[in-house]
């Protein structure tokens, strides 16, 4: 299945997509039973007719698919070829850093640049959203505690992340540096081994790799972070990046206000982004 949640920002809905590709508002139809994202949330929107519930607009905009997130958690340097193009070690165990939940948005709402930033950068990613509550769990067992997945764009600020000191958290957590979506893919109708990625900045294409590159795999990854802390549903873990960031371009390029990024990975839908001056 495909969850989206849609309306006005801070107001969305539930929504799920489909055969057709027609978004269906959920929002009346499920019985408040079943706790989010768990499986037995997941078998009462596949238990529904879909074609009875309500159409939504086509013009409605689409939110973030995920709400109710406490942690979002992001991996660094979790692709080889991202890391030769960084210059750095493949790490020996995954790097973990904050987002703040603060910074998700819709995966088409403008992306603000912060006052006086010249090294405001784009990262297509993976992202795993949790639909089960664990600690210490079991790598075996960890695919059981994930909801789905969807496509993150995990917003960079460089000169915060690298050169302000302290940890990476500075550069990546400022207003709308979160986007995700457009969907919420339930895990059943997504193998991970090597979905194509894709992100473009005015119709060029900076970034074209696979997560066939990743070196945590993400039942490791999951199994990790429920080490360092608590995973429940609705915590976003998102997963690292191919090369081709603004950092690692030679030579470099940020973003400016008015440059449009499109951003793709197969199966999980298409973001689009404009870069705004934060007012």
């Amino acid at each position: 299945m495909k969850l989206i949640r849609f309306g006005p920002a801070g107001q969305e809905k539930q929504g799920v997509l489909d055969d057709a590709g027609t978004l269906r508002d959920l929002s009346g139809a499920l019985d408040g039973t079943a706790a989010y994202l768990s499986d037995a949330y997941m078998a009462q929107i596949a238990a529904l007719d879909l074609a009875a519930l309500p159409a939504v607009p086509a013009d409605t905009r689409v939110g973030a698919c995920v709400t109710g997130v406490g942690n979002f958690i992001a991996i660094g340097l979790n692709y080889a070829d991202h890391a030769a193009e960084a210059g750095m070690d493949i790490p020996a165990e995954p790097i973990l850093f904050n987002k703040a939940p603060s910074c998700i948005v819709g995966p088409n709402d403008d992306v603000r640049i912060p006052p006086g930033s010249e090294k405001t950068d784009w990262e297509v990613e993976l992202a795993v959203v949790i639909g089960k509550t664990g600690s210490y769990i079991a790598e075996a067992d960890a695919m059981d505690h994930v909801a789905g997945f969807c496509v993150c764009n995990d917003v960079s600020e460089r000169e915060y992340q690298l050169e302000r000191g302290g940890t990476w958290t500075k550069g990546k957590g400022s207003p709308t540096f979160g986007p995700l979506g457009p969907w919420l893919v339930t895990r059943d109708e997504v193998d991970t081994a090597d979905l194509a990625m894709t992100l473009s900045v005015n119709g060029d294409t900076v970034q074209n790799g696979s997560t066939s590159t990743m070196i945590f795999k993400v039942p490791h990854l999951v199994s990790y972070v429920s080490h360092f802390m608590e995973l429940q549903a609705g915590d976003v873990i998102t997963t690292g990046t191919p090369p081709g960031v603004g950092m690692g371009l030679k030579p470099q390029r940020y973003l400016k206000p008015g440059d449009e990024m499109v951003l793709e990975i197969a199966g999980l839908g298409v973001q689009r982004q404009t870069a705004v001056a934060t007012p």
